[in-house]
């Protein structure tokens, strides 16, 4: 295993992955002087814009991973779906500071109850369905209402149902089990959803943003807001399971723990992403470094700086429906940090870029981006 510490201007950096984090990613690498080569399967991907080349090739292509990785001098990547045993293999050839462990945990729901449990975290109570049997059994324990979730793969909605009462869809739920293994877990009576991301570097030298609040539109992302509006209890108790967490999974570079805050003050870890955070985009012109530049310097065995906060922000997502108006919108508002990811196909619901607004009242900036008629559908 190739296992350098530090990684200086000059050199290469290799990313997995071509869409928005990685684009994110490459162009503060590049800010910082390295090179950055892109695997993805889309020729001409968000992140291959801003990047000095391009592999294409699918992500499980072994051949291109080696190839790529006989070519950068670190290799990161940008989400947690890229094959474990196959980053193994690469690390022959190149440095991978992050390891595996990380995402071994995070790629598999059972896994990553199993740690969160195993170590004490608070999770929602949840059954493993293999057959429409385990998904009744589970009902009559849990109750409603409950969410159905695929064990493997899935991101903004997709792979899950919610079941509210007895009149859910039958048919749906089987087909979702025919799938492969899910979870069946509670829903917890919310008050609100929030995040954390953190960064390390190989010798856990951590540096913490501030928590950040998430509500979700048809479970995609709609709008965040730094800091997040909770008390210093749940505050504190949050970021002390933040950094343990990050701890036992040998953190390097950027993760994110989603957690559920139940209306009664109780806090709940929901989910571990092993990588930047559609949350944390706020980060980049809202705190002193952002999510991304604590990515690169986590890998590259930089010094980890102290997290400041410069302003309160809103960071609101547009889709597909809504980049066209919002381009026009820009010609009205001088407050929009406008970022487009460069996608040749817009559909709905895609997540095509996003804006982030500085502001020194959050509550009025959230009404007015939900007056807008951009995001009213």
């Amino acid at each position: 295993m190739i296992l350098n510490r530090n990684h200086l201007p000059g050199e290469t950096i290799g990313i997995i992955g071509g869409g928005q984090l990685g684009q994110m990613m490459a162009a503060t690498a590049k800010e910082k002087g390295y090179k950055v080569i892109i695997l993805d399967p889309i020729k001409n991907c968000s992140a291959a814009q801003v990047s000095d080349e391009q592999i294409v090739a699918k992500y499980d292509n072994l051949d291109s991973l080696i190839e790529l990785s006989k070519k950068c001098d670190v290799l990161t990547y940008e989400f947690e779906n890229v094959d474990a045993e196959t980053i193994e293999e690469i690390t022959k050839y190149t440095d991978v500071p992050q390891g595996t462990k990380a995402l071994i945990v995070t790629q598999n729901r059972i896994r990553e109850k199993n740690f969160l449990s195993e170590n004490n975290f608070p999770i929602v109570p949840h059954t493993i369905v293999k057959t429409f049997n385990d998904f009744q059994n589970g009902l009559e324990d849990l109750k409603y209402p409950v969410i159905l979730k695929t064990v493997e793969g899935g991101y903004d909605g997709k792979g899950q149902i919610l079941i509210d009462n007895e009149s859910f869809d039958e048919s749906a739920v089987k087909k979702l089990i025919k799938l492969g293994t899910c979870i069946l877990e509670s829903k917890i009576d919310l008050l609100k959803e929030v995040s954390i991301v953190i960064s390390s570097n190989l010798d856990q030298n951590h540096s913490i943003f501030p928590m950040i609040e998430n509500k979700h539109h048809n479970n995609i992302l709609h709008i965040s807001n730094c800091p997040a509006r909770v008390n210093d209890e749940v505050a504190e108790e949050s970021y002390k399971i933040a950094r343990q967490i990050a701890r036992l999974l040998n953190l390097v570079g950027t993760l994110c723990v989603e957690f559920f805050i139940s209306k009664d003050q109780k806090i709940y870890v929901n989910e571990i992403a092993p990588r930047p955070h559609n949350s944390g985009h706020l980060t980049i012109e809202a705190c002193n470094i952002s999510q991304f530049d604590a990515h690169i310097r986590g890998i590259c065995g930089w010094p980890m700086p102290k997290i400041e906060l410069f302003s309160s922000a809103v960071m609101i997502n547009l889709l597909g429906q809504h980049i066209k108006a919002a381009k026009t919108g820009l010609l009205k508002h001088t407050e929009w940090n406008f970022h487009d990811y460069g996608k040749d196909i817009c559909k709905i619901n895609r997540k095509m870029g996003h804006i982030t607004i500085l502001s020194k009242d959050t509550e009025k900036t959230i009404n007015d981006l939900k007056q807008n008629s951009i995001w009213k559908d």
